[in-house]
């Protein structure tokens, strides 16, 4: 009796979505994880005041059948004075269904919804790939997908305003 409470339970609990729409996860990997130490061991006697950058990608890739292929990347370059301390590189891939949605809503969930779900496995391979390299423990911050998507789409109607006017000075 207890297992048909909890079916039901989960039922009640399942969210609902408008008719036709899906999105799942089939698959999360790691794509590549590199690292290198281009100045050891020598930058490990020094003081370790680091300047650290950081570089974020993702893309997306029609695959077939309303599949699609989502990779984040980041690149965590860290730097003491003028000597590169070291390079992280860790980029994961994810398979993801997206099927009954239009294609500005769709574009929006394979830059926002996506990266999202790979968002936790990149920060913790980043974390102990640079721990395992010998360095204190980096944790990457939070990122807002949607505010980076928002900021791309208006950087890309800036550029298509600009395109369709004549250069300065030029009438």
């Amino acid at each position: 009796m207890a297992e048909n409470d909890q079916i039901q339970n989960n039922q009640e609990q399942a969210v609902e979505t408008p008719d036709g729409v899906q999105l799942n996860i089939q698959t999360i990997y790691a794509k590549d994880i590199s690292f290198e130490t281009p100045n050891s061991p020598q930058i490990f006697l020094e003081e370790y005041k680091p300047d650290i950058n950081i570089n974020l990608g993702n893309n997306a890739k029609d695959l077939e059948n309303d599949a699609f292929e989502v990779d984040l990347q980041v690149t965590v370059t860290s730097k003491v004075g003028e000597k590169t301390a070291y390079i992280a590189e860790v980029k994961y891939g994810g398979v993801f269904t997206v099927k009954g949605l239009d294609e500005a809503t769709r574009n929006r969930v394979l830059r926002t919804f996506c990266p999202e779900q790979l968002f936790p496995y990149v920060r913790e391979a980043v974390s102990e790939t640079i721990a395992r390299g010998g360095f204190p423990r980096f944790v990457l911050q939070p990122i807002n997908f949607n505010a980076l998507y928002e900021q791309a789409m208006q950087q890309a109607q800036q550029q298509q305003a600009q395109a369709g006017q004549p250069a300065e000075g030029q009438a």
